[in-house]
């Protein structure tokens, strides 16, 4: 029977065993031989290349009859040893070998009433992620109004992708990115492909892994929608090192082969065959890549290479190169969103112009849907949103005397934002001005069914 509030509770003791507490794993001839076996059985059943897998098996086989791991009794060497042994045939960083102590029992309790349940692993798991942030170690806006993230890892949880999702909202208004996976080892490809996504506006093919079990492939494309603003234009640049390795090789792949993004540093690690761990025995597990990743572009991966960035630098002068870079890059892209934001705004007058003559020639239905569209097309440019177009009514209705163009734009808010209380006061206010009491009073009235607290409209309504 599954029992909560004692599993909880051994949790809480378990948290507060440490390694220095375990005791050496001690391994004879016995078991190396039963270890070297198990082990090649499990590669040729699963890893990503079966060729390649009974290469390896029959290497370590090799070795343990030629007497290779006779002196080894340290669980830890034997793992280590064997860790070597297989990359030296499969040169997969991603398989390695490592010891396996049997849970602690909680003090005052015998060996044998340790939990089995694998809900202990989730969670130091789940306990290590909150420890390290979910990966995020430092956001901030650098000089020139450089956007950084320190990623150390992609989790794969909820919890890690609001992380992220909050460091990219706290950035969305920088002129440039600089995303640091220097010492990031990997993660959840799910996680790399959410944040991908936010610096691509067009649908995009990103990945695929390839899976030997089911001879299935798994196809990443950016998410259709993301909990943020998408910055598909932004100058972005990727840290790298020769630690950077896995999910953190593949954001920066992905990033580069869509030239998306200029890297700086070194020749990542070179890992691109996923997999999970696997047992062996009480001692030992494997990490087993059971599947490798094929770029859409390249049609390849970086297994067993890397991937080699643009700007080639030792990975302690990276983020001051990449700084340099990014800075003329910012200023660049702010001249970009000028320029933009005045040619926007150039053919948005030349619409209000057009839409002015038809209010003075009695065509009111043919000025508002022209406004429509030109507001509508401007916002789509970045002019803003509700409070930039309240802004430009209260232009006409303030400065301008033209209570009839403020009608007609402030309309465009209440169609655009149907859940503004302010918008339809704002709606009800140039109505009032243009003499027409009924519809004033008709938008007072709804401003005032959505926002019961709006004491403008209470008095305006009490006027009318």
């Amino acid at each position: 029977m599954f029992k909560p509030l004692a599993l909880l509770l051994t949790l809480g003791l378990f948290c507060h065993q440490t390694l220095a507490e375990q005791s050496p794993i001690i391994v004879d001839a016995k078991e190396r031989q039963a270890v070297v076996e198990k082990i090649s059985t499990l590669m040729i059943n699963n890893y990503v290349s079966e060729e390649v897998a009974r290469k390896t098996a029959a290497h370590i086989q090799k070795q343990l009859k030629n007497g290779a791991y006779d002196d080894i009794n340290q669980g830890e060497a034997f793992a280590a040893k064997l860790t070597e042994d297989v990359q030296s045939i499969n040169h997969d960083k991603h398989m390695r070998i490592r010891v396996q102590h049997p849970r602690p029992a909680p003090s005052g309790a015998s060996a044998n009433t340790a939990p089995e349940s694998p809900l202990v692993d989730l969670f130091r798991h789940q306990q290590q992620n909150r420890h390290r942030n979910n990966g995020h170690q430092k956001v901030e806006v650098l000089d020139g109004n450089v956007g950084y993230i320190d990623f150390r890892m992609f989790g794969g949880s909820d919890a890690a992708k609001q992380k992220a999702a909050t460091a990219l909202a706290y950035l969305e208004d920088t002129d440039a990115m600089i995303i640091d996976l220097r010492k990031n080892g990997g993660g959840s490809p799910d996680t790399v492909r959410f944040i991908c996504s936010y610096f691509f506006g067009e649908k995009t093919h990103l990945n695929s892994l390839y899976w030997r079990q089911g001879d299935r492939t798994e196809e990443f494309w950016t998410l259709d929608e993301i909990p943020g603003k998408r910055r598909p234009e932004v100058p972005l640049y990727v840290l790298t090192s020769d630690y950077t390795f896995s999910g953190a090789e593949e954001f920066s792949y992905n990033m580069q082969t869509r030239k998306r993004a200029t890297l700086v540093g070194e020749t990542t690690g070179g890992g691109a065959n996923p997999g999970g761990r696997m047992p062996v025995n009480n001692h030992f597990n494997i990490n087993m890549p059971t599947g490798m990743a094929i770029n859409p572009v390249t049609g390849t991966n970086w297994e067993g290479v890397g991937v080699k960035p643009e700007v080639a630098v030792d990975e302690s002068q990276a983020l001051d190169k990449a700084l340099e870079l990014a800075k003329v890059a910012a200023e660049q892209f702010r001249q970009k969103k000028l320029d933009k934001q005045i040619n926007n705004i150039a053919e948005l007058d030349k619409q209000l112009a057009k839409a002015e003559r038809l209010v003075k020639d009695k065509q009111a239905n043919q000025a508002q849907s022209l406004i429509n569209k030109a507001i509508a097309k401007a916002i789509d440019n970045g002019l803003g949103g509700e409070n930039e177009v309240n802004l430009l009514g209260y232009s006409f209705l303030q400065q301008q005397s033209n209570p009839d163009m403020a009608v007609l734009v402030f309309s465009f808010n209440t169609l655009k934002f149907p859940d503004s209380f302010n918008a339809f006061d704002s709606l009800g206010e140039a109505y009032l001005m243009a003499g027409n009491d009924k519809l004033a009073k008709k938008n007072y009235l709804k401003s005032l069914a959505l926002n019961p607290n709006n004491d403008n409209a209470k008095s305006m309504i009490k006027g009318l």
